[in-house]
């Protein structure tokens, strides 16, 4: 295997990553928007164009949680559009295997890759979160220690019947019986960091998308990643590591540095700030001054609302002490409510530099297989991903890292996995 750098994008649609006040920025919710993206990541030869996916529109107290895009369109739907207006470029969907049914979402997903000519995607996740569920009357069936075990049976009826195998299961994770229909070999993505992920990465996935963007952290994450793969019978270069990352190009490093301090201020605005503060306060906190101190108030009783869809398992409970913490990091450092936020929100890793600094330091990943490239989390659209094309994918050509021109036609081959 060729020591070759691989490149996605993950577009996300909600959260503070995008920042939708930019004057130049495109319409989340324009098909235009996508086929731009999708045509310009094409011209850049990137493997891949990733979708999120949304199940429940998200909240904040109890109403639409309006500082973000409100809602997406189907992932599957969206990409199917894009294959029209795209020829090579890998097309992903993110999709849930805990409210899906398993027969009913490979014959979509088999769909897309016959229409593409074998460029989809499956982006595997999966959520114990009741609040989503309630939307398909199943609330929080799955309990959280089971929701990988769902995800690994999921898959195995998907690939039975992509393969041309009937279906005959029932048990307490699947109950299916289905013929298959379409015959497909979508590529698999997993995008779990839990031991519970990792294993359903190793047993199941050709990509994924990893959070462990540092180089140490890389570094590890892959060899723990490879020991697992060979528990699986599988080789090491059966399975390709993209970790999540944002990227700030600068003609100098100082200005690389100052842009990137502007747009993370510029994601975390003020009422953002305001509106994170009261999932925890549990009150309207509207009235505050997001660049003043901390409310003064005391909180509500009870553990967090999960109406806003995102709060990790880990931070369900125990808000109490955790509000302490913060202010006592707020007196200690004299933040304000906006700056606190800033400290406190987990940040995307972002590798800022000039085009040719954050080329070397890619090549490293690679080089020392820490990873076998990244998927780009674009904060201005179109700008981010115009420089990444226009700017940094010309040094990493010249260094011999990345591609002129794709050699293939399918997902399968722009990733160089085993046939």
């Amino acid at each position: 295997m060729s020591h070759r750098l691989h490149l996605g994008v993950f577009f996300t649609g909600v959260g503070p990553q995008l920042i939708w006040t930019d004057p130049a920025f495109s319409s989340h919710t324009h098909i235009d928007t996508f086929i731009a993206t999708a045509k310009t990541l094409e011209r850049g030869l990137f493997d891949a164009f990733f979708l999120g996916e949304g199940l429940r529109v998200r909240e904040n107290r109890g109403r639409v949680h309006d500082l973000d895009v409100a809602g997406r369109p189907d992932a599957i739907t969206q990409l199917a559009a894009l294959a029209a207006e795209t020829s090579r470029i890998g097309l992903v969907a993110t999709q849930n295997t805990t409210y899906n049914f398993p027969a009913d979402l490979a014959r979509r997903l088999a769909g897309l890759d016959a229409i593409s000519g074998g460029r989809a995607g499956w982006n595997i996740v999966t959520t114990d979160n009741a609040w989503t569920g309630e939307n398909f009357r199943n609330g929080g069936w799955l309990p959280h220690d089971r929701r990988y075990a769902r995800a690994g049976a999921f898959v195995e009826v998907a690939k039975a019947l992509w393969q041309g195998h009937p279906v005959d299961r029932h048990d307490d994770l699947i109950d299916v019986t289905a013929a298959p229909t379409v015959p497909a070999r979508p590529v698999l993505f997993q995008a779990g960091d839990s031991p519970g992920g990792r294993d359903l990465a190793a047993r199941h996935a050709d990509v994924v998308f990893s959070a462990n963007t540092d180089y140490h952290k890389a570094i590890a994450y892959a060899a723990d990643l490879r020991r697992r793969l060979a528990g699986h019978g599988r080789s090491p270069d059966s399975l390709r590591i993209l970790p999540g990352a944002a990227v700030v190009l600068g003609d100098t490093p100082a200005e690389a540095a100052e842009k990137a301090r502007w747009i993370q201020r510029e994601q975390v605005t003020g009422p953002r700030a305001l509106a994170f503060l009261e999932q925890y306060w549990g009150k309207d906190l509207s009235g505050y001054d997001p660049d003043g101190p901390l409310p003064d108030i005391e909180p509500t009783e009870g553990e967090l609302d999960p109406s806003r869809g995102t709060i990790s398992i880990e931070h369900r409970t125990g808000k109490a002490e955790r509000i302490a913490g913060w202010r006592r990091l707020a007196a200690e450092r004299d933040l304000s409510i906006r700056d606190l936020v800033i400290e406190v929100t987990p940040q995307h890793s972002t590798f800022v530099g000039t085009p040719s600094q954050i080329a070397d330091e890619w090549s490293r990943y690679v080089r020392d297989r820490a990873a076998d490239g990244f998927n780009i989390l674009p904060q201005l659209l179109p700008g981010t991903i115009e420089d990444i094309v226009d700017k940094l994918i010309p040094e990493l050509q010249s260094r011999g890292v990345y591609r002129t021109e794709y050699e293939g036609t399918t997902l399968r081959e722009h990733l160089d996995l085993p046939g």
